[in-house]
């Protein structure tokens, strides 16, 4: 694990004082243990796979309020107390009493999965969790005995910066949460891109997890997706800590329509049916975070107010900078008189030419009849640097993508620890040709050339509630996109026009597989270094040739994105 592997934020589920503005540091003042001990460890010590940090809080205010970010510091030992996972809960209980409340405890364990271990078997990913090399004259023996468990000291800049308005917020939303005598709330987070909403999500998420069994997670972003491959909206039901990047933690959601897209600009109508479809299966039974897409600039902030008269959230989480460039506060009042994309806000009759500081203290008039619900709207402005600047991400949108679709790929690997197969090497499922209806979703293809999109593509295995029937044996095309639910993703390896078969890659397991009777194809493709990268291949690459003509609509070439690799030695 290297240190921008996972956000600091994530790691700390266990700490509760915040109260305002401070900086979440790694440093570690003094250890115990030598560089000899760690040398030790190193050579495979089995204590080490399961250990702990023990650390000890010092406050740095001198006020209830102080100004400028403050630093965390913490001072003690690495304390190991042996395989904590696998003793038994009174052990467990015992152990733990060791441990006062303000100690975070860190549990380390091997990063050897699966899911990593296709990662790395591809070269552009072979150095993913490697740490940055650190000059030997700054090299302490502290920093070995922590290198030595997977952990690697960072400057306070790359800290998680906490701002005040971001701790009320938390503070707030947990009680809120925790109350039994105030409902069950729906906390909407939005705000324009880069400015902190995924790492809030999992901060709150993180938080709630330490009081509730359960939280539910809706994600509305189909470019930055959380728990699934890019592409989809989803619902989840989320009983564990998030603890790292979206390619970490793939898994099946409780309800999940794939979009197809990363934008959707092109359809927002669907896009809002889609948002319809999956909210309809929320109970109201637990908390409930909603996350949303960074477009709010334009036809995006009219969306957003489309999608929070649907939701109806009781809490909205406004992320943006204090001089609210971006986008407007979203007050009850903002959402109740403005125009949305799809929908019509209500007529200004009684508040003609209100601005925005007179609208936001406005009331309603007694008996005036309320088409919109009243919501709690909290401000976080974000003070980490570079924030809500475009462009100004560690790691390329795209990248992140392309590794949460390696992370759901990796699943198809065997779960015992062996060499990692290739995906070629891998028997595919063979599907009938009018055993499933076929769609694609983003643009218009002609029949006579609909296999040649489907091959070597990307798709989403559906269910639509129509039996799917065909007199011929020929492939079952839709004329419309359904809105239904996805089961799960697979690759089309191949295609045999002869015995009118789909090959198809999927780790969704064979009793969900019943019940696909859909394939959708939409505009997300399968990485690049899958189709590069195929081992044991000799002459030409299957489906990458460098004889094209790049005049056809839907042709070009591979792009590499250097430019985004070149901001740091290894990017993720």
């Amino acid at each position: 694990m290297r240190k921008h592997a996972f956000p600091p934020a994530d790691l700390t589920t266990g700490v509760e004082a915040f109260r305002a503005n401070r900086m979440v540091s790694a440093a570690i003042s003094s250890m115990r243990r030598t560089a000899k001990d760690s040398s030790t460890q190193e050579r495979g010590s089995d204590q080490d796979r399961n250990s702990m940090v023990r650390l000890k809080q010092i406050s740095l205010f001198s006020g209830a309020h102080s100004p400028k970010p403050q630093a965390w510091q913490s001072k003690g030992s690495v304390k190991d107390v042996g395989h904590l996972t696998h003793l038994g809960h009174e052990a467990r209980v015992k152990v733990m009493a060791r441990f006062s409340p303000d100690c975070a405890v860190v549990l380390l364990q091997h990063l050897d999965s699966p899911v990593t271990r296709f990662l790395l078997s591809h070269p552009p990913l072979s150095r993913l969790f490697e740490s940055q090399k650190k000059e030997e004259s700054s090299f302490t023996p502290e920093d070995a005995v922590l290198a030595s468990v997977g952990i690697v000291k960072c400057s306070p800049d790359r800290g998680l910066l906490v701002s005040e308005s971001m701790c009320l917020a938390l503070e707030e939303l947990i009680q809120t949460c925790c109350a039994e005598d105030e409902g069950v709330p729906v906390v909407l987070v939005c705000g324009p891109k880069s400015t902190g909403k995924s790492t809030f999500n999992r901060y709150l998420i993180n938080l709630l997890l330490n009081r509730l069994p359960v939280v539910e997670y809706m994600e509305c972003d189909i470019g930055q997706t959380e728990f699934t491959p890019p592409g989809c909206v989803s619902l989840s039901s989320v009983t564990e800590p998030i603890l790292g990047p979206p390619f970490t933690h793939q898994q099946m959601p409780r309800k999940m329509v794939y979009y197809g897209q990363t934008s959707c600009e092109q359809d927002t109508e669907r896009y809002l049916d889609v948002v319809k479809y999956v909210f309809s299966c929320y109970k109201k039974e637990v908390p409930l975070i909603i996350n949303t897409m960074g477009w709010v600039k334009g036809e995006g902030l009219l969306l957003l107010i489309d999608i929070i008269r649907l939701l109806t959230p009781s809490h909205i989480v406004q992320m943006d900078m204090c001089d609210w460039k971006a986008m407007p506060p979203l007050t009850s009042e903002h959402i109740h008189f403005s125009a949305g994309l799809h929908t019509k806000g209500k007529q200004q009759s009684k508040c003609k030419q209100l601005g925005a500081d007179d609208v936001e203290s406005w009331k309603y008039p007694e008996g005036e009849d309320m088409s919109t619900p009243q919501h709690k709207l909290l401000y976080v402005h974000p003070e980490f640097p570079r924030a809500g600047v475009a462009g100004e991400a560690r790691v390329h949108s795209g990248i992140l993508r392309d590794m949460s679709i390696l992370g759901y790929l990796g699943h198809l690997q065997s779960p015992d620890i062996g060499a990692v197969l290739p995906l070629h090497s891998l028997v595919p499922y063979q599907v009938p040709f009018n055993a499933v209806a076929l769609r694609v979703i983003h643009t218009d293809v002609a029949p006579s050339n609909i296999m040649y999109a489907v091959n070597a593509s990307w798709v989403g295995l559906c269910c639509i509630p129509e039996e799917v029937r065909c007199q011929s044996d020929g492939p079952v095309l839709l004329t419309q996109t359904p809105i239904c639910d996805c089961l799960g993703f697979g690759i089309v390896r191949g295609v045999d026009m002869e015995k009118k078969l789909y090959h198809i890659l999927t780790p969704v397991p064979p009793e969900n597989l019943r019940l696909v009777n859909c394939l959708l194809l939409g505009n997300i493709a399968i990485p690049n270094c899958v189709l590069v990268g195929q081992q044991g291949i000799e002459g030409e690459i299957p489906y990458v040739t460098s004889d094209y003509n790049y005049s056809i609509v839907g042709s070009g070439k591979l792009r590499k994105k250097k430019q985004h690799l070149k901001k740091r030695e290894f990017p993720f």
